[in-house]
């Protein structure tokens, strides 16, 4: 039964007031007779049976009135009953009798409808349907109604799962849990793949023969959708044919020697083979096509690095070169780090494919320095640097034509010799001759499988080598020279280039290293490209950068080196480098230049070169003395060692130690010093005195205090004798800032005790009056004259921000005034029209 309603008992009567104590207002009585007629009702209202009502309600039980209310409620269900069995005559279905049909809401619903009853319009098939699982139900067994529910179940389910989008979108739930679930799917196939990859790598590992079905299913994940499948997939196959490729090329039968009958053994291999050569190039394919794409790029191009390292003498080696060398001028700096390393390996380890993959990549650098118009990173050049060339190639040939000849000659004594015995038979003749025969053909096919060429190819291939790389070299320098465009005054020594040229240091490098391997009919080109270049400089322009000091040294040395590899083929006049380099000591700035390029060239055009003429070798002394004053400690060490170089060997250049300046009868044809002169030979340096080195004594690096007080003495001191054995560039990295270590208490090199006590005394007294002179100071002074200082600095900075928004709001305004002309103009159009 349904629950029963609360009846709810009517409210008190109000208490009973008299009508003496009834009040009525004057409005209350104008309103009531103005509307009479409304009224009426009113008066006739029967008070005495409406109380009398009430009443008798309001003293009732509770319990009564619910017995009441049922009852009524009876009556109205039974009448309702009565009419549906009018309208629908049968035998009816009660709600005991069926059992109830749980929604997907969870909710239960009872289905009270007649057997015989006719479908209706909404859902008569489902109507039926239900009818007819009731009738089932009644008839059937508790196993088999509990074997039904299952399947009605079931069904259900089923059609949750089928629920249209619509409906699932609606439902935030059923949204967070299908997303779940397509993350835990995710992740449970992608660890299935990674355990599958895992297990096709190690069979191929343990038994590739047998296993090397298994490279294409390797292959095929390679194709996922997921990208760390992928790259998974790409270093699985990696270190898989690292490991199975043999060291050889494989070659695949013709169709002759397919139609031969072959053993058991020879088919295993050919199909082992073919099967591993078509994976193999399906992998590179499938690297090609990923090497574009940049999520891969990184992943890709290890790939293609580990494997030209790993097997360069292998099958399509050629596009694995050509995807490096592609590579060696990239922006990316992995990249192009892992591309050079490579190339820098195979040039290194020429052993595992003959050389001749290094011609290959020499080649491919060279179109792409041509492609590119010298624009790449210096790192593309510079791997050629751990290029080696062999020098005993052509040695070689002479005794291997003296040895045939002796053969030649002992063949014919033989058979002079052998002329004056019987000859053997006919039978042991042709026997001879076809095992020379057989012989002479396993020879040759061991030559050609065999990684080590002959003599002459070996010489073949290096001499292509080596003009591929001089090829770059001068295409460099000659791009170098068109960019450099000489200024409108005409004066030579001030250029501008029009391009940057990133290679040209690079090439120097290299051409300082292969400089005795230049053919002599190119050496002099050469040598005009590096006077030119060591004569461009000057200030930088805005269309781009001059030629840097460094690169200017660079090409004097380069011809020095070149000169002197050469010397007995050469007379080539290099006053031009010795005047680029007494006007380059003065332009050198130690933050910007190198100092190391610096100290090389002074070694290689002061100290190493033959006796000078004595004017030039007297204006460098006095420029490096100059030099000496200006810069760090480090250079000034490698000019004070190159200065007593210079003076050892030139005995005349010591009148610049006296005090007497003029120079007396060796001044030469200047007689006056011309310290701005371009020409060493003009300078006029004889007719001037190393005050210099006077003032290098009070150096604050003992090391170079103590080199000039020797220089100006000429003493042969152990010390002094150590200092004069070293070289300018031995000099300047000892003194090096990477590997200085400075202290002026520790590192003061004292001579004699004398000496010791005296710069003890001269530190004392300089200490004092230092002391003496920040104890004169007043305190109030410097500390006003701070914040003079401090707020100029800040005004400056304020009057900068100033003007940025001044000149802000300036183009602000202008861009409006423009604004509002252009609109002006549109109205005056549109009025026109």
């Amino acid at each position: 039964m349904g629950k029963q309603k609360r009846v709810i008992l009517p409210p008190d009567l109000p208490p009973e007031v008299s009508e003496e104590a009834i009040e009525v207002s004057d409005e209350d009585l104008q309103f009531v007779n103005e509307n009479l007629d409304y009224a009426g009702f009113v008066s006739r209202l029967d008070t005495h049976s409406i109380t009398k009502h009430v009443t008798r309600v309001a003293d009732l039980k509770e319990d009564a009135l619910e017995a009441l209310y049922e009852k009524r409620l009876k009556k109205k269900k039974a009448l309702q009953k009565d009419e549906e069995e009018e309208e629908q005559p049968g035998i009816q279905v009660g709600r005991l009798d069926a059992l109830p049909v749980k929604t997907l809401d969870g909710q239960l619903y009872y289905r009270p409808l007649s057997k015989a009853s006719k479908p209706t319009e909404d859902g008569g098939e489902g109507e039926e349907h239900a009818q007819e699982t009731d009738k089932g139900l009644v008839k059937l067994n508790k196993a088999e109604r509990r074997a039904k529910l299952k399947k009605s179940k079931k069904e259900a389910k089923k059609q949750a799962k089928e629920l249209p989008p619509d409906e699932v979108k609606d439902n935030p739930q059923t949204a967070v849990l299908a997303e779940l679930k397509e993350d835990i799917t995710a992740e449970e196939s992608f660890e299935t793949k990674k355990c599958k990859l895992a297990e096709l790598g190690i069979a191929l590992l343990a038994d590739p023969e047998s296993n090397i079905k298994l490279l294409k299913e390797m292959l095929q994940m390679c194709n996922d959708h997921n990208h760390a499948i992928v790259k998974l997939g790409l270093l699985s196959l990696l270190a898989v044919f690292k490991d199975i490729i043999p060291g050889y090329r494989i070659r695949l039968p013709t169709e002759k020697e397919l139609e031969m009958k072959v053993s058991k053994d020879v088919k295993k291999m050919r199909y082992y083979e073919s099967t591993l050569l078509s994976a193999y190039k399906a992998y590179l394919q499938k690297l090609m096509v990923l090497e574009k794409v940049s999520l891969y790029q990184h992943a890709v191009v290890r790939c293609i690095c580990t494997l030209l390292d790993a097997v360069p003498h292998f099958n399509y080696r050629e596009s694995l070169v050509e995807v490096v060398v592609r590579n060696i001028s990239s922006s990316d700096e992995v990249i192009r780090k892992l591309c050079c390393d490579t190339i820098k390996s195979l040039f290194t380890n020429e052993g595992k494919h003959s050389g001749e993959v290094t011609g290959a990549a020499i080649r491919l650098i060279a179109n792409y320095v041509k492609a590119h118009n010298c624009q790449m990173h210096p790192d593309s050049i510079q791997v050629l640097m751990s290029l080696s060339f062999d020098e005993d190639l052509h040695r070689s040939e002479a005794p291997d034509k003296d040895k045939k000849v002796k053969k030649k000659h002992y063949k014919k004594g033989n058979r002079l010799e052998e002329s004056s015995h019987p000859q053997p038979n006919d039978r042991k003749k042709s026997r001879q001759e076809m095992m020379s025969k057989m012989r002479e053909e396993v020879a040759a096919d061991y030559k050609a499988a065999s990684f080590d060429p002959d003599i002459m190819e070996r010489r073949r291939m290096q001499s292509e080598t080596l003009s591929a790389v001089f090829e770059i070299y001068f295409r460099i320098l000659k791009h170098t020279m068109h960019s450099i465009v000489p200024r409108p005054n005409g004066d030579t020594g001030t250029t501008h280039v029009t391009e940057a040229h990133p290679l040209l240091g690079p090439c120097l490098d290299g051409l300082g290293k292969f400089s005795h391997l230049i053919d002599l009919d190119y050496i002099g080109d050469l040598m005009n490209y590096l006077k030119k270049l060591a004569c461009s400089g000057g200030k930088s322009d805005s269309s781009g950068k001059c030629v840097t000091v460094s690169e200017r040294l660079r090409c004097c040395i380069i011809a020095f080196k070149v000169m002197r590899n050469n010397l007995d083929a050469l007379n080539v006049d290099l006053q031009d480098f010795f005047v680029q380099l007494y006007n380059l000591i003065l332009e050198y700035r130690p933050g910007r230049d190198r100092g190391e390029v610096l100290a090389e060239a002074l070694k290689m055009m002061l100290c190493n070169d033959r006796q000078h003429d004595m004017q030039k070798a007297a204006a460098f002394i006095k420029r490096l003395a100059t030099f000496s004053l200006c810069f760090e400690s480090a250079e000034s060490m490698a000019a004070l060692v190159t200065l007593k170089h210079l003076l050892q060997k030139n005995i005349k250049c010591r009148v610049l130690l006296e005090n007497d300046p003029g120079g007396g009868s060796v001044s030469g044809s200047v007689a006056k010093y011309q310290p701005y002169a371009l020409d060493p030979n003009q300078s006029g340096a004889l007719a001037s005195v190393l005050w210099e080195l006077n003032l290098l004594t009070k150096h604050y690096h003992p090391t170079i205090s103590t080199m000039a007080s020797g220089v100006a003495n000429l003493s042969i001191a152990p010390t002094q004798t150590y200092l004069s054995r070293l070289s300018p560039q031995q000099a300047f990295l000892d003194l090096s800032l990477e590997r200085e270590s400075f202290s002026l208490k520790s590192n003061a090199m004292k001579s004699s005790n004398k000496r010791k006590r005296a710069s003890e005394g001269a530190a004392t007294s300089s200490v004092d009056r230092i002391l003496e002179e920040a104890g004169s100071l007043d305190e109030g002074e410097v500390k006003k004259k701070l914040s003079e200082h401090y707020m100029l600095l800040h005004d400056i900075k304020e009057n900068e921000r100033l003007r940025s928004e001044l000149d802000r709001t300036t183009r602000a305004l202008s861009l409006y005034d423009e604004y509002k002309k252009q609109k002006k103009q549109k109205r005056g159009g549109k009025n026109v029209s």
